[in-house]
């Protein structure tokens, strides 16, 4: 199935027997984070960009949907790569059904106003894991010189004569809206700075794909960006990184179910906090080169040095990533000890362990943010429905460690952020089956 054939189908469900060790090779996608904001960024430039490493999931596709909407024309030219040509565009207004799908709509903001000088844009959809304001972003693209207004109809309407570079202060260290100013920011006038920028690896990989179309930006990493405006960008070939959340995905699934698996192009150099974190939940990892190796025989013991319960908690880059509490959670479970999960960037994102609960597992919500778990517990297969992309992924990891059959609905919220995820874990020996219903 190519992006062309690409359909989501929320009538579908998985069946997974659980139990099974799994072992073999597995390459994680490109990033998704990343593919985001750099398809966005391919509407800065009237020549054409190929990208390769392209996920091939539900978001990226409507991302691409939104860019066919303004006029983008996008050529398959190979598996995971794709060029795009935003020469002419017919629209200065994605499709609002579509842009409210996802939240990587907002994206397109920057990249318009730098470019076209304007955008009308509906408030973002995506996960339900918290408010997820966007002042942040409106903040940033004010400063640069923006006006927006919010219409009768509850959409954002952008407009600016001309964006010009100046100091920005964000409020958050936000991942989109850094990547929003720094788009509006490559073709402003003048020099901007960005302080409390977010320096996330999606958004290096942002920067660096900018880099290569012309742009002008320093302190990439870093908190403090530099960007000097310029008049227009060419056109550039880039390669999406792979996802550090797919591999602590894979880290987690070898953890609780004794399997042995070999993650190959890990992006290991990004990996320093995760396999901390997992370190103190008992689970060891070996790197050969940019390989990651998850052996067989794990200990799965809380690591307490010091009086008190442990923690893991999640922190802006370099801390441990939001997208991999849920996992740890389930990870958590099978360890013998006591950990606490404290998710401290969305206000929503725990309310999915009653599911776990459910399926035998030890957990006390303290609260909107903390979740105590005691474990091992011996999970029982069951039904349960997929609340969001990494809350899924994690009833997936935890119905193939559980005793006995699990039906898992909803998955489409799984392929919003995974691709293929049933067949590349039956190619590993996971016993697991996608059917409608």
């Amino acid at each position: 199935m190519g992006y062309d054939e690409f359909e989501m189908k929320s009538n579908e469900k998985f069946i997974v027997q659980g139990g099974n060790s799994l072992r073999g090779e597995i390459t994680p996608s490109g990033n998704k984070n990343e593919a985001l904001p750099v398809l966005a960024a391919v509407l800065l430039t009237e020549e054409p960009v190929i990208l390769h490493n392209v996920p091939d999931i539900a978001d990226i596709r409507s991302m691409m949907d939104l860019l066919e909407s303004l006029g983008v024309i996008i050529e398959e030219i190979g598996p995971h790569s794709l060029r795009f040509e935003s020469r002419q565009l017919t629209h200065c207004d994605p499709d609002t059904a579509a842009a409210r799908e996802i939240r990587g709509s907002f994206l397109l903001a920057g990249p318009m106003l730098a470019r076209y000088g304007c955008i009308r844009l509906p408030a973002p959809g995506g996960d339900r894991i918290g408010m997820r304001p966007v002042q942040t972003h409106l903040l940033a693209l004010r400063q640069l010189g923006a006006q927006i207004e919010l219409d009768s109809e509850g959409q954002y309407v952008m407009q600016t004569d001309r964006l010009c570079g100046t100091s920005i202060y964000l409020d958050e260290a936000s991942v989109m809206a850094t990547e929003n100013a720094i788009m509006a920011a490559v073709m402003a006038w003048g020099r901007t700075t960005i302080y409390n920028a977010a320096c996330e690896p999606h958004v290096q990989g942002l920067c660096r794909c900018l880099l290569k179309m012309g742009a002008h930006i320093t302190g990439i990493g870093s908190n403090l960006l530099t960007i000097d405006g310029c008049v227009r960008l060419h056109g550039a070939e880039y390669t999406i990184q792979p996802d550090h959340t797919e591999v602590g995905s894979f880290i987690g699934l070898a953890a609780v179910t004794g399997s042995e698996l070999k993650i190959r192009n890990a992006g290991v150099d990004q990996l320093k906090m995760i396999r901390m974190m997992f370190e103190r939940l008992g689970v060891a990892t070996d790197s050969e080169g940019d390989d990651l190796m998850i052996p067989a025989e794990q200990s799965l013991r809380i690591n307490q040095e010091s009086p008190g319960i442990p923690k893991i908690d999640d922190a802006p880059w370099p801390g441990f990533p939001a997208d991999l509490t849920s996992i740890m959670t389930v990870v958590a479970t099978q360890c013998k000890g006591t950990v606490l999960i404290f998710e401290k960037m969305f206000e929503s994102r725990l309310f999915w362990v009653d599911k776990l609960i459910s399926m035998g597992a030890q957990i006390l919500l303290c609260d909107p943010h903390r979740a105590v778990v005691s474990g091992p517990s011996k999970l029982q297969g069951m039904p349960v429905s997929s609340p969001d992309i990494r809350a899924g992924m994690a009833l997936l990891i935890a119905a193939l460690c559980a005793k006995g059959e699990s039906i898992i609905q909803n998955v489409h919220q799984i392929d919003r952020g995974y691709e293929r995820i049933d067949e590349r874990l039956h190619r590993l020996g996971a016993d697991i089956q996608r059917v409608d219903y």
